[in-house]
């Protein structure tokens, strides 16, 4: 195998192995319980989003104060609005 090859072949490795690392960390997703979040009310550095559908948010009568609403189409565009040290919770039901 010439010298040109093993590169092509361990950059090709090099890039399989980080697409996977990086897709495994993104299915690492925390899950707070009821408590945990009534304990992070009001910390400046956790963002509540209310990614419930419109008419079931309308429907209901419990809502978290000071939740943002945000329909699920635009949940993609949320990772460069909020600054990378902030804590995100999805509320959903």
């Amino acid at each position: 195998m010439t010298m040109k090859r093993l590169w092509v072949l361990a950059v090709s490795l090099l890039m399989v192995s980080a697409f996977a690392l990086t897709a495994g960390a993104a299915n690492k997703v925390q899950v707070m319980d009821q408590e945990t979040l009534k304990s992070k009310l009001g910390n400046p550095d956790v963002v509540v989003l209310d990614v419930r559908t419109g008419s079931d948010w309308r429907a209901s009568e419990s809502k978290i104060k000071g939740a943002v609403r945000v329909e699920k189409q635009d949940v993609e565009g949320l990772a460069g609005k909020y600054e990378k040290d902030k804590t995100l919770v999805f509320y959903c039901a």
